[in-house]
């Protein structure tokens, strides 16, 4: 991955679409965390891709661009959703932790929409994304041991709330 970053960094376009296509499934996972439209989604991932292509000579350490990316997408999905509250009254929006069925565990997602939005993208991250909690604490802008206790707590709510409703 680290040669096609240094490519793409040198404006091959063949590589930033590759790398582009390696990342669109994790990608489209962490965009759908945040909307139940298809239309968003897609929105979100078309501008973290120009994003990406406009500002990689900013990318400083080829081996993340994996991260970098994810980041960037985190950033345009939060900024989108600001953008649209203050065009759209709150009763208006969809709930918070629909996510399709096609897609996802509709249990798991529904249990997972009882915790904050952190807890649930770090969730996301860790397990859907396999990152680890230093990259995840660099996506979030969080401390590291921040990330691991909230992905702790997060787990044994989890287990307890599986124990007690099986």
């Amino acid at each position: 991955m680290q040669i096609r970053v240094k490519k793409a960094q040198k404006g091959d376009a063949e590589a930033f679409v590759s790398l582009i296509e390696e990342c669109k499934m994790g990608m489209y996972r962490v965009a759908k965390g945040y909307f139940q439209s298809e239309d968003d989604v897609a929105d979100a991932i078309a501008d973290t891709v120009l994003s990406a292509w406009e500002n990689l000579s900013h990318l400083r350490k080829a081996a993340y661009f994996r991260t970098w990316l994810i980041r960037i997408l985190i950033n345009t999905c939060n900024q989108m959703q600001r953008e649209r509250s203050r065009l759209v009254s709150e009763e208006f929006l969809p709930e918070d932790g629909y996510l399709d069925e096609e897609y996802a565990n509709i249990e798991f997602r529904e249990m997972l929409s009882a915790f904050p939005e952190d807890c649930r993208m770090i969730i996301q991250l860790y397990y859907g994304e396999q990152f680890n909690t230093r990259e995840i604490a660099d996506i979030l802008d969080m401390n590291e041991n921040t990330v691991k206790s909230k992905l702790r707590r997060t787990r044994i709510e989890i287990r307890e709330k599986c124990i007690c409703n099986p």
